[in-house]
């Protein structure tokens, strides 16, 4: 995505100069506590630089995809300053709670009696874990004088297992988005907050807005409003975690189809499988697939 959070290009020559970070995680197998994950990014067919990023951080049960915005090099640092601002915060979040845990709550035989209670901590810590990474490009828009809707900015989508065997936190700000394939069928988990979506949803079917038109991203406002909910995983999820880039222009049917047969030592081949047909469908953008698949 290089346009910004309105549609429009930005131009920063402040960070021009700056180093181009690289990919913050490495395209290897990692194994969490959930299972097995692995990703891939890809500067496609058009574009010159990958404003993509992606984080698989096994040691907090953490796994996100930023598509960065901003022109030169500000999508790319965007992406990467979510991504680590929102693994540290996350960290801090984990010593916090072993600190302050309280006593385990006495069993229920209602099984929905005290579930959004319990989990409630870390749904209000993933917030405020997003939260704090907007604060932080925030920040450097407001370094270089560009802020309220300039700037650069970038999409925020992923998942935190708190607990070991608890469900899926899921966090979501713009339009990257997390897939599940169970028992054969492909579910999106996430809604787009974009501009064509909520018109989809008024009910407009003539003169729909561009689909890049972001109703919100991380970074270009002080303040951002992430969906937040949890989740929960079964054994033999398989989750796809994507930039528009991939799902574009793709047909659903066919990303449901790649994935099919997926198992823990094909994730590599599938993330390049993803690649390859999301440039078959004409992606004129960065590329992203990270697949985690349950095998508690």
């Amino acid at each position: 995505m290089s346009d910004n959070a309105f549609g429009e290009k930005s131009v920063f020559p402040h960070w021009s100069s700056m180093s181009t970070p690289n990919q913050l995680t490495p395209s290897i197998y990692h194994r969490l506590a959930l299972g097995s994950a692995y990703g891939l990014t890809d500067v496609g067919l058009v574009r010159r630089s990958n404003e993509d990023n992606f984080l698989i951080a096994p040691e907090c049960g953490l796994v996100a995809v930023a598509d960065g915005m901003g022109g030169h090099d500000g999508g790319e640092i965007a992406s990467a300053t979510v991504l680590h601002a929102l693994r540290d915060a996350i960290g801090a979040a984990m010593r916090e709670q072993v600190q302050d845990a309280p006593p385990a709550p006495p069993p229920s035989h209602d099984p929905d009696a005290t579930w959004r209670d319990e989990h409630m901590p870390a749904l209000t810590a993933a917030y405020h874990a997003v939260e704090y990474a907007n604060s932080q490009v925030y920040a450097a828009n407001v370094h270089n004088e560009s802020t309220e809707g300039g700037g650069m900015g970038t999409t925020l989508t992923g998942f935190w297992e708190a607990r070991s065997g608890g469900p899926l936190i899921v966090f979501h700000v713009g339009d990257s988005r997390l897939y599940r394939l169970r028992h054969g069928d492909l579910s999106l988990l996430t809604r787009d907050q974009t501009m064509y979506q909520q018109a989809l949803e008024e009910g407009q079917s003539d003169n729909l807005p561009a689909r890049n038109l972001l109703l919100q991203a991380i970074g270009p406002q002080e303040a951002v409003v992430p969906d937040v909910k949890a989740c929960v995983a079964e054994d033999g999820d398989l989750f796809l975690l994507c930039s528009d880039g991939l799902y574009g222009n793709t047909p659903h049917a066919a990303l449901a189809a790649a994935l099919e047969g997926a198992n823990a030592q094909t994730l590599d081949a599938c993330c390049a499988v993803l690649v390859e047909l999301a440039k078959a469908h004409g992606s004129r953008d960065n590329i992203t697939a990270l697949l985690v698949l349950c095998q508690r």
